[in-house]
């Protein structure tokens, strides 16, 4: 597959949403994060990516998310990156008074005075995610909250970082509005030089099937599923952020591999960046035609 007529559009139907382009040299998606072992899923997770654009927005922790959690997240994995562990300690040599509190209010007796925590990472991955509305969520307050996201994502309130707070992103996060932003996530180009083999198919996670993706079926990678039916759930929908109170649902959990065309390869670095400055401009239109704005 070497010419972009592989993947015309399937008849699919358009959907609004924003264009996000999380990339960075260090993320961390925590999905089963307990006590001293933080991990990272291999995507950014819902809860992750409704975070960040409550951080945009300026809102407290303890403000509700739920319209932000009503967005429905698709992410498409440019470069997996590669898993990094990193070793944390806390408390060692240092004088009795200084060691970790306990849960009780007192000090960390002895040996037991280091505490020993492992940070996971992705390294050097890269990820574009569609921020839509969800389907038969319609126009009117989705419609409203996709604008003030976009807005903020432009002038952040606060910070922005990718899952952790030592994780900033880089370059451009928002690339863009679209009327048909499913379009646009599966035609802008891919931050990776073009893969060998059996590892070349481009791998799209999302909260709703991706059969809603604008490829037709012969585009599904082999042995991959379709995307119609969940392959598992994940606990990363967001309830409460509020400290000490953090509550999260279950949802379902789409995959879907599809084979792009090599040219939609546009390698790393500035060869990348280049790229995707000329897909943007080139796509860069009003709000009625599905382009980007």
């Amino acid at each position: 597959m070497t010419t972009e007529t592989a993947l015309a559009p399937a008849g699919v139907a358009a959907v609004s949403g924003l264009l996000l382009r999380l990339t960075g040299p260090l993320q961390s998606w925590g999905e089963h994060s307990y006590f001293n072992d933080r991990d990272t899923a291999g995507f950014p997770t819902r809860s992750g990516i409704v975070g960040l654009l409550a951080a945009a927005l300026g809102r407290a922790r303890t403000e509700s998310v739920g319209d932000l959690a009503g967005l429905s997240v698709t992410v498409r994995v440019d470069r997996p990156g590669v898993l990094l562990r990193d070793l944390h300690t806390v408390g060692g040599g240092l004088p009795a008074d200084r060691t970790v509190t306990t849960a009780e209010g007192g000090k960390r007796p002895g040996d037991t005075g280091t505490l020993v925590s492992h940070r996971h990472y992705l390294a050097d991955a890269a990820f574009t995610a569609a921020v839509t509305v969800p389907p038969g969520g319609g126009p009117g307050a989705h419609e409203v909250l996709l604008d003030e996201c976009a807005a903020a994502l432009r002038c952040p309130r606060w910070p922005l970082f990718l899952g952790r707070r030592a994780c900033p992103p880089e370059g451009p996060l928002l690339l863009g509005r679209s009327g048909d932003v499913l379009r646009h996530l599966v035609g802008l180009p891919l931050s990776a030089r073009v893969p060998r083999g059996a590892g070349r198919a481009v791998e799209f996670v999302s909260d709703q099937p991706l059969d809603r993706l604008p490829v037709p079926a012969s585009a599904t990678a082999p042995g991959s599923d379709d995307g119609t039916v969940p392959v598992s759930d994940m606990g990363d929908d967001p309830v409460s952020f509020a400290p000490g109170q953090r509550t999260y649902r279950a949802r379902p959990l789409y995959r879907r591999a599809v084979l792009l065309p090599d040219a939609r390869y546009a390698g790393l670095g500035a060869d990348a960046l280049g790229a995707l400055a000329d897909y943007l401009t080139t796509n860069r239109s009003t709000e009625t035609d599905g382009g980007l704005w």
